[in-house]
């Protein structure tokens, strides 16, 4: 999107140089105004039902169908306008709809490598988490690790908690998974990954590899 920004306003810059007007054939025009309109109401209302659903995926849809209205919008305005008033103001229209391409895309482009490249969750969400993790059961005895980081809009969590060590596996094992269960019901969890030990003293398990 960024690069046909800037091929926007190389053209547009090319028309202003060489002062080319706008074609004023009015069965063009009617069919110019006739289709864009038309475009322009269909996404208005494609914008409006996506934006009623929680989906990420279908917000990133409302979002570019509110874009196509704006530069639609913005389009067919100056594109009248040159034909009745000035025609440089054709080029301006499509300058302004390029900038504006640019920087929200751009902007969009910085939101998501956030959710891409593995950012831990912010403090207040891991407290939440370690709450919940050491109210989940009463053989809990410490938690060793609470971590999450984002993968997409959610988050991958693990969690080390360590448990008596005459507990049986049996039990064991349906502790941790109890807590996977719990972690994986948040909305914001993607995936949940429990670790349970017997005591906190270790040295960590997993080393790089001898180069």
């Amino acid at each position: 999107m960024a690069t046909l920004g800037i091929q926007i306003l190389l053209e547009s810059a090319r028309e202003l140089i060489s002062k080319v007007q706008p074609d004023r054939d009015p069965d063009k025009v009617k069919w110019m105004v006739g289709i864009m309109a038309s475009v322009t109401v269909v996404k208005i209302c494609l914008t409006i039902y996506c934006r009623k659903f929680a989906n990420e995926i279908i917000r990133a849809y409302a979002q570019d169908h509110f874009f196509d209205v704006i530069t639609n919008s913005i389009g067919l305005a100056t594109a009248l306008l040159a034909i009745k008033f000035y025609w440089w103001l054709d080029p301006l229209g499509a300058i302004l709809i390029a900038l504006y391409t640019i920087s929200n895309w751009a902007k969009t482009v910085m939101e998501n490598v956030w959710s891409l490249i593995g950012r831990t969750a912010p403090p207040d969400y891991l407290a939440k988490l370690t709450y919940l993790v050491w109210n989940h059961h009463e053989e809990i005895k410490h938690i060793d690790t609470v971590r999450a980081y984002t993968f997409g809009c959610n988050y991958f969590v693990e969690v080390d908690i360590v448990l008596p060590g005459e507990t049986s596996l049996s039990q064991a094992h349906d502790i941790g998974e109890s807590l996977q269960d719990k972690l994986e019901q948040l909305d914001e969890v993607d995936r949940a990954f429990v670790h349970v030990d017997f005591e906190f003293t270790h040295k960590p398990e997993h080393k790089p590899k001898a180069s």
